[in-house]
């Protein structure tokens, strides 16, 4: 009988599987994941610490750096902790906007993320090619109201930079006549690929109980059966108004998250129906008037106190948390990020499977490092 032993190995930092500068410390057993530890730390640009030095103002823009896939719901959450501690309105028709903003981000997330991991199966790059077509189309949306394709800086304290105009709008609509068609093209396309399904059904299970133990949150809690999303736990913003499901998956793995960000969007695609269609026709009113001159927005020193925001970003709860001692920027500044959080259970959903799984276990959970290590 041949002696064998256990052998640890490092997976990153730097690999093309780790979507990005992370580092996964992996013991085998011949091919098979005996435990596997997550090191991060490799991108720590001190967001938080910058938070409490610059004015809140010069914070907006430095959100978009966090999840950079999802600029726009970064920004809604940090303008939603600070117009609670500083008291702001903000207009009805600039809630519609940013509900619009929000919920293009997550088709556009869930989009290029589903061809991301099955880049990661070995589909090389025509999923991803098919996501990033609708990606595009959406970031020329948001070039036109931000003026930038990734990091857009176009929330403000009680509404929005600019509002959206009528060549934007027709924008918008042309999108959504394409949408449909995409979300059937895609699943037809893959769902009952022999690869995927083989790839996926039963590998990185993670139990609900285990799931609700680690906080994890998002597609990757709710396909393990948990029917939690902020927009319906705690709805923010206007997302009351709106009628769609919380869709979930009944085993937890690699397939079910897939199959829950595929429903995502095309629950994405209800609410953006809505919010298109009763979206108000007010002029001037993408912003509070109040807090429209740059000098108010820049000059902003809330009263001493404390607040705390979240949103339900499409990698899971992203919240802010602030306290103010009544000067220009905060005295703590604290982000709850889901990136950074979710992969806490990365080791029991790897554990027991090869190491070719890990690849496609990491990929399923979806992770952006500029917000795991903020």
């Amino acid at each position: 009988m041949l002696k064998t032993e256990e052998l640890q190995i490092n997976i990153g930092p730097q690999h093309p599987s780790t979507h990005g500068v992370f580092r996964m410390v992996a013991t085998i057993d011949g091919e098979t994941v005996v435990h596997l530890e997550p090191v991060f730390g490799y991108l720590h640009r001190n967001h938080e610490q910058l938070g409490e030095v610059f004015t809140y103002l010069q914070i907006v823009p430095f959100t978009d750096r966090l999840d950079y896939f999802n600029s726009m719901i970064n920004e809604h959450g940090f303008c939603m902790a600070v117009e609670k501690l500083a008291g702001i309105e903000v207009p009805e028709r600039a809630e519609y906007i940013r509900v619009i903003m929000d919920e293009l981000s997550r088709i556009l997330n869930h989009a290029t993320a589903l061809g991301f991991l099955l880049n990661d199966m070995g589909a090389w790059q025509t999923p991803l090619l098919y996501g990033m077509r609708q990606r595009e189309m959406i970031m020329d949306i948001f070039e036109s109201l931000g003026g930038s394709r990734m990091m857009c800086n176009y929330f403000r304290f009680g509404g929005l930079v600019r509002d959206l105009t009528p060549a934007v709008l027709e924008q918008i609509n042309l999108l959504m006549e394409q949408l449909p068609s995409f979300f059937e093209e895609f699943e037809r396309l893959l769902s009952g690929n022999e690869i995927l399904l083989t790839r996926a059904r039963g590998v990185g299970i993670l139990p609900k109980e285990l799931a609700v133990s680690y906080s994890v949150t998002g597609p990757v809690l709710r396909a393990s059966g948990i029917a939690y999303d902020v927009r319906k736990a705690e709805p923010y913003s206007i997302y009351d108004r709106f009628t769609f499901d919380i869709p979930i998956g009944t085993v937890g793995d690699v397939y079910d998250r897939y199959l829950v960000r595929i429903e995502e969007m095309r629950q994405s695609y209800r609410i953006l129906q809505q919010a298109i269609k009763d979206l108000p026709n007010a002029e001037g009113s993408y912003i509070n008037q109040a807090m429209k001159a740059a000098s108010k927005q820049q000059s902003l020193k809330p009263a001493v106190g404390e607040a705390y925001a979240r949103v339900e970003s499409p990698k899971g709860e992203l919240g802010y948390y602030l306290v103010s001692n009544g000067g220009s920027s905060a005295y703590r500044y604290k982000i709850r990020a889901p990136s950074f959080i979710n992969l806490s259970g990365l080791n029991d959903m790897c554990r027991g499977h090869k190491v070719a799984d890990v690849v496609v276990i990491l990929g399923s959970i979806d992770i952006v490092m500029g917000e795991v290590d903020r």
